[in-house]
Parts: C-alpha cells; sequence; structure tokens
C-alpha cells in the first residue's frame, strides 16, 4: 500500500485553510474538493482569531458524507481564556477547542528570546497590533502557579460538550496542570499539539508521561518540514509513545508551503520508508482521529 492509498479514510486535524486574516494557500472550497477526490474523510479547520465551525457547517452541507471540522482557539481576538465563547462554539457545531496559542505567553516568551531575522506573518500583524493599542501581548492559563478559575470554566463546557482540548502553544508546566485538571473535568478528548515545536520542547518521556493520563501526541509535518525539528527525532518520539497514542496532522496552509493533502502523503511516505507498518498509520490518520471529532 502507497501514501495515497493510505490517505483513504484520512483526518488533517490541524489545516490553516481560508478565508482567514492571514493569506492561505488554499480555501475551504478548494481543501474540501482535494480531500473529498482523494478519499480522506475530513479535516480541522484552524483559525488564530476565529470560530470555524460556520464554516465547516457551510464545506459539510456542500459536501454530503465529508467531515469538515470546526474549532476555535482561545486568543485574544475571541476574547481570550473566555467560557462563553467555548460554549457557543460548541452551541454552533465546533468540535476542537485550542488552548492559546501565537496568544500564548509561553509562545510570546519564547518568540521574544528567539526573534528571526524573518518575522512569521502573524508576528507582523501581533506587533503591528500592540504598537497600536488593541492587543495584549500574552495569555497564562495559571496564576499564582495555579490554573484560573476561568479555565475550569472552560474545561466544564469542553466535557459538557464533549470536545477535543488540544493544548496549543501552552508552556510544559502549563500543559501538565490542564491535563491533570481536564481528566478531573471528565474531558475525554486531549491532545498535546505538536510536542515536538520550540516553544514547548516535551522530551519523549514527558510525552509518554501525558499518555499515560490520557491525552494523545499530536505530530505535525510543518515541524520537521520547516527545520523545527528533524525527521529522526518524529520518528524515535513517535516509536517509544507508540503510534496508538498519536495522530499525525499537518499544520499546513502556509502560502509557500505544499498543499495539506501533499504534506500528510509525504508524511506518511516518509513513515513507510523509515519502518513504521501500515497498521501504525492508519491508527495515527483514521483511527484515533475520527475517534477524536466522531465519536
Amino acid at each position: 500500500m502507497d501514501a495515497i492509498e493510505l490517505l483513504q479514510g484520512a483526518y488533517d486535524l490541524h489545516v490553516h485553510s481560508g478565508p482567514d486574516i492571514l493569506d492561505r494557500k488554499v480555501d475551504d472550497l478548494e481543501m474540501a474538493e482535494r480531500l473529498a477526490t482523494l478519499g480522506m474523510k475530513g479535516y480541522g479547520i484552524k483559525s488564530h482569531y476565529f470560530c470555524t465551525a460556520e464554516r465547516a457547517k457551510i464545506i459539510n452541507k456542500l459536501h454530503p458524507g465529508f467531515h469538515a471540522v470546526g474549532a476555535v482557539a482561545l486568543n485574544h481576538s475571541i476574547g481570550g481564556l473566555n467560557a462563553l465563547a467555548v460554549e457557543m462554539a460548541a452551541r454552533g457545531g465546533a468540535k476542537i477547542v485550542w488552548m492559546p496559542t501565537f496568544d500564548a505567553a509561553n509562545e510570546q516568551e519564547h518568540f521574544h528570546k528567539n526573534k528571526p531575522e524573518k518575522l512569521p506573518h502573524w508576528a507582523k500583524l501581533q506587533m503591528e497590533l500592540i504598537a497600536q493599542g488593541k492587543t495584549q501581548s500574552s495569555i497564562s492559563v495559571l496564576e499564582n502557579g495555579k490554573l484560573k478559575a476561568v479555565v475550569h470554566d472552560i474545561l466544564d463546557a469542553i466535557a459538557q460538550h464533549d470536545l477535543v482540548l488540544a493544548t496549543g502553544h501552552l508552556g510544559i508546566g502549563e500543559i501538565y496542570a490542564v491535563v491533570k485538571a481536564a481528566k478531573q473535568h471528565r474531558v475525554r478528548k486531549i491532545v498535546i499539539t505538536h510536542p515536538n515545536f520550540p516553544s514547548i520542547r516535551l522530551s519523549k518521556e514527558q510525552q509518554k508521561e501525558l499518555t499515560g493520563l490520557g491525552a494523545w501526541m499530536e505530530f505535525c509535518f510543518t515541524t520537521p518540514y520547516s527545520g523545527k525539528t528533524t525527521w529522526d527525532e518524529v520518528y524515535e518520539q513517535i516509536r517509544y509513545v507508540d503510534p496508538a497514542n498519536c495522530i499525525i496532522s499537518t499544520d499546513l496552509g502556509q502560502p509557500n508551503g505544499p498543499y495539506p493533502d501533499e504534506g500528510l502523503r509525504i508524511f506518511i511516505a516518509n513513515l513507510l520508508a523509515n519502518g513504521f507498518t501500515v497498521p501504525e498509520i492508519k491508527q495515527m490518520t483514521a483511527v484515533n482521529t475520527a475517534f477524536l471529532v466522531e465519536s
């Protein structure tokens, strides 16, 4: 079985499609057509700025049987740590809730310590808005070492509507605090967002410990593809954690990158070429992803 065949029945739960504030390589209309033609089941629509549940509903009406998945990221544009935004997103059909991403205090601290020569598009916009006094700089889920009360309200809403909790760009201490609290709140579906991302860098031992608490590790194509980690480290971490506890996504949609389906195909081909079996790959692309957004 080749990589294209293994796209059958797969989900990519981390796609930056348009329309969005930032330029994107592909919009939802083209994205759904590409994936449906390949036999993929669906994709998660991620915006750092808006809830995407309404977009997903339109796509699914146009493509009966296809499953675009709406989501919300808890950045400043929707009120930050906003339990009501989670409630409304759920009522609108969203399935995934990302903790703060580029507005996370952890991501902001990492960015300012390691500022690249060429600023990413989100950072240019962020700095422009901060200079104009239109946004704040960072969001933490902790206060005096403990989770803020509103985080517990958010976890209650996630549990009530059986949503997927994704950890976004939180720091390691924040991730552990949120995951442990999520289990207490009876959240069933927890995803550690790109645990090998530069601002997060969970060790393979930490990753395995978190899977023991009920979380899945999400390995994204863009992290090794952009040189933020190596492919060998990705293979090592997946093997150590066990594919049964992982999903693979792309995090694609950037104008200069591959199309998300192309990135997923490359990811699958790399896994096949490095000793991963067809059942292991299907577990990460189709079985675990379907459990997260269908069950």
